[in-house]
């Protein structure tokens, strides 16, 4: 088939003769869609397929060594070659540069299939007709015909590239395997084909055990679930089988590597120049989630408490999140960290995921957050979910005892932030996650390491006690969801319970978990995942 090059891909060519390359297969160049003449010599189409795919400059003397060891006047032939594609890449305006040291292709109006290919799976939102034909197109060998045996550099560099294009391939046909609109009958395919491209992928194995579960194959699912055990030990890789005869607990437990690679980082400047980070990924309707208190982009995935909440929510939902400034990727060393920043920071990201309308959800200290951000924009915000929150900060009408209670935890946090240190650990044990378990303690502290400074800590503790959106909530006129954990040891019920009756017809869920940070493995965990989705879908 002929690789379609989409409208889409051509937004920023606006000469009257754009450049299409037809990498895969034998190597093409067409002009204005029409195709047109090749040198006949391979090491010249070989050096235009290296400046082409490469995109970038390149010395003289590195292309000899690359394509020309063996003549005795490599230069001269390099000239020779370049004199030869001048008239194949040059069509309406000049676009192969070459100076006395440098060679380079302008190619700000060359489309490569190759990257068209690339591009396209990177946005994640293919029907299955298009991804059938991207696989079908990824079988034709990269650069069919231009091998160089006698030039092991450039043989090395060809044979990489063609690697990345199984890699390609392998992403699509993953893609397609996890697509949820592909019908039964080819599901099992698939799954097979994705374990086959790759082999020691654990989401590979683990979808394939689940597809063999779904079509009742318990004798080869229990052979490929020996074989896949093998086979990842001899590699040393880590691998955790799935239960076979259990599709949804797979469809979770699947995605932590895939969204991981699938998410899309990008950053964004707040106001005070502050670079922050936030991501997407997923496909649905837009779900942002207002920052709270330590996250990671990437390491997030990972984590026991909240990773299979955000697992689960990618699943059906375009999920956008953010780290904090402060805070996992976004910059440490902020001069402001306050409320009004927070908001500007939300602010700030959502323009610049480019969504008009978006479900809000705050956690947390992210939830006044969301409700000052939902006042201010109404009409950017679909529904609100608020979800451990309150309203007013530690600071706000505090006796001496509670003041004289957090100023010795901000001291105790300076002091054993990322440590072992078991009079801290006592502090998350007994008020953020009294159900967490040893491991799953000893991970936090691992990850509080990672995530911000014990400085910084310290300030967003300082910061929270500062919160005070009591005045706004009787100001909202968004949809809203309370949800609040019967038993939070960090925020009570009863905050939850006042926040809800505040704010103009919320709707109220208490959960039965005594952690303000939910626990993956807690049935809770479940039911909240089940309550957003069920008061996102009520019209």
């Amino acid at each position: 088939m002929l690789y379609t090059f989409h409208s889409h891909s051509f937004g920023k060519l606006q000469d009257m003769s754009r450049i299409q390359v037809k990498a895969l297969g034998e190597l093409a160049i067409l002009v204005d869609e029409e195709p047109i003449e090749l040198p006949a010599s391979r090491r010249s189409r070989a050096l235009l397929a290296y400046l082409l795919l490469t995109g970038r400059s390149h010395r003289r003397e590195h292309l000899c060594e690359l394509l020309w060891w063996m003549p005795d006047d490599p230069r001269g032939a390099l000239r020779w070659s370049l004199s030869k594609l001048r008239p194949v890449v040059n069509e309406g305006r000049e676009r192969l540069i070459a100076d006395r040291e440098h060679v380079r292709i302008e190619d700000a109006d060359v489309a490569v299939d190759f990257r068209e290919v690339a591009e396209e799976l990177d946005r994640g939102d293919l029907s299955i007709q298009r991804l059938g034909a991207i696989i079908d197109y990824l079988d034709a060998p990269l650069l069919d015909g231009i091998d160089i045996t006698d030039q092991p550099l450039f043989q090395e560099w060809l044979t990489a590239q063609r690697e990345q294009a199984a890699k390609l391939k392998a992403r699509a046909v993953s893609q397609l395997a996890t697509h949820p609109k592909l019908p039964p009958k080819r599901q099992l395919a698939a799954a097979r084909a994705w374990s086959e491209m790759e082999p020691y992928s654990r989401d590979a194995a683990n979808h394939l055990l689940e597809s063999l579960g779904r079509f009742g194959k318990d004798d080869e699912a229990a052979q490929r679930r020996r074989e896949f055990s093998a086979r990842f030990q001899r590699a040393g890789v880590e691998w955790k089988p799935v239960d076979s005869g259990n599709g949804s607990a797979t469809n979770e437990l699947l995605t932590a590597d895939t969204l991981r690679i699938r998410q899309k980082i990008h950053f964004c400047m707040a106001e005070d120049s502050v670079r922050i980070a936030y991501a997407t990924v997923g496909e649905g309707p837009p779900l942002v989630k207002a920052a709270n208190w330590l996250s990671h982009l990437e390491l997030d995935w990972d984590a026991p408490i909240w990773s299979p909440l955000f697992r689960r929510l990618a699943k059906g939902f375009r999920l956008i999140r953010y780290d904090e400034r402060g805070n996992g990727l976004s910059d440490w060393n902020v001069d402001n960290l306050s409320m009004e920043a927070f908001v500007n920071d939300l602010e700030t990201v959502v323009d610049a995921a480019g969504e008009e309308k978006f479900a809000l959800l705050g956690i947390s200290q992210g939830a006044a957050v969301s409700i000052e951000y939902a006042v201010r924009h109404p009409e950017r915000v679909s529904k609100l979910i608020l979800f451990g929150g309150y309203p007013a900060g530690w600071r706000i009408n505090a006796s001496d005892e509670t003041i004289r209670e957090r100023e010795a935890i901000m001291t105790l946090t300076g002091s054993g932030w990322g440590q072992d240190n078991p009079a801290y650990r006592q502090i998350f044990s007994s008020t953020f996650m009294p159900s967490a378990t040893a491991e799953e303690l000893e991970w936090f502290n691992e990850f509080q390491k990672a995530t911000a400074s014990p400085g910084n800590a310290v300030r967003f503790l300082s910061a929270f006690g500062d919160i005070d959106v009591r005045h706004q909530l009787a100001r909202l006129t968004v949809p809203t969801l309370v949800i609040h954990s019967r038993g939070d040891q960090r925020i009570p019920l009863q905050t939850g319970l006042d926040m809800a009756a505040a704010i103009p017809n919320a709707e109220f869920i208490g959960l039965e978990s005594d952690n303000h940070l939910l626990l993956g493995r807690e049935p809770a965990s479940v039911d909240f995942v089940h309550a957003i989705r069920e008061f996102l879908r009520e019209k």
